[in-house]
Parts: C-alpha cells; sequence; structure tokens
C-alpha cells in the first residue's frame, strides 16, 4: 500500500508498505528519519514518540496505515533549520544527552509539556515524561534541561 502523510511540514510518501508495518518503521526505514529510535516495540519507553496530528503518539504502536493523511512532526522538526529548539539546546547544554537512545522521546514530551503548560512544576515535569525510559543519565539532567528550557521559553516571551 501507499501511505501519504506530511513529515515535518514536507508532504511525503512511501510505496510498498506493507499494512502491519509501523509508522516507525516508515519514518526510519523507507523516509530515512532516524531520529525517532526503535526500542522496546510496545510503547513502554517513549524513545519513539513522534507528533502525531499534534498530539504525541508512541509510533511504533501507531500502523502506517493510520498515519495516512496525517501531519507527523519528529524529533528533527522541532528544530527551525539550523537552529535547535529550546528543549533541545537545554539537553545539551545541561548534559542530559549521553546515549541518546531516549532522548528524542523526551524532547518531544518535553516540548509537548512547555507548549501546554508554560510554567509546570516539577511534579508536572516528572508525570509528562513518565513515559520516558533512561538508563544513563538518572533524570536529575533531564530535569534540569526541562527547567531551562522553560526558563529560556518564558525569556523569550
Amino acid at each position: 500500500m501507499r501511505v501519504n502523510v506530511t513529515v515535518n511540514g514536507k508532504q511525503r510518501t512511501a510505496d510498498d508498505v506493507w499494512p502491519g508495518e509501523s509508522l516507525l518503521y516508515v519514518l526510519r526505514e523507507r523516509l530515512g528519519l532516524a531520529g525517532s529510535k526503535n526500542a522496546c516495540e510496545q510503547g513502554e519507553c517513549g524513545s519513539c514518540t513522534v507528533y502525531l496530528d499534534g498530539v504525541p503518539a508512541c509510533s511504533c504502536l501507531v500502523a502506517a496505515g493510520q498515519a495516512e493523511g496525517g501531519d507527523v512532526r519528529t524529533v528533527e522538526g522541532l528544530a527551525d533549520g539550523d537552529r535547535l529548539d529550546s528543549v533541545q539546546q537545554s539537553f545539551l547544554d545541561t548534559g542530559a544527552v549521553q546515549c541518546g537512545f531516549c532522548t528524542p522521546g523526551l524532547l518531544v514530551a518535553a516540548h509537548d509539556l512547555i507548549e501546554r503548560n508554560p510554567a509546570p512544576s516539577d511534579p508536572q515535569i516528572r508525570e509528562a515524561l513518565a513515559g520516558n525510559l533512561c538508563r544513563c543519565t538518572g533524570y536529575e539532567k533531564i530535569m534540569d534541561a526541562v527547567r531551562l528550557a522553560v526558563e529560556r521559553k518564558q525569556a523569550t516571551t
């Protein structure tokens, strides 16, 4: 089957898609967007999180056909050209990126949180990131990164 989807603002088409293929597989293997990571394939780790029609979704759980005609924004789409989104830059600046496997999902989740709530409390940050598993950073640097992104967003608004 053919899947037509808007990805990061550009119309994209994937041909010969098997009906059981996940959106994650199509993004990574057919469209060459390797930012979202394939870890658990069960929606438990959050590493494959993307926006689907404006809502964060585990792309490993979305059948590619379900995205037909939809709007997908991946971690690559958070940046504005060569300029990183404040969440992406904050993760780099605080050392919240180690192995990088969980990072794409955490970035999308943090971005979504800050868009919905420009001044989240620590418990709200923890709740928003609860669906993302990290084995390297110990989460404190991730919390620091989200706090810094919030500060930066508040400074520009």
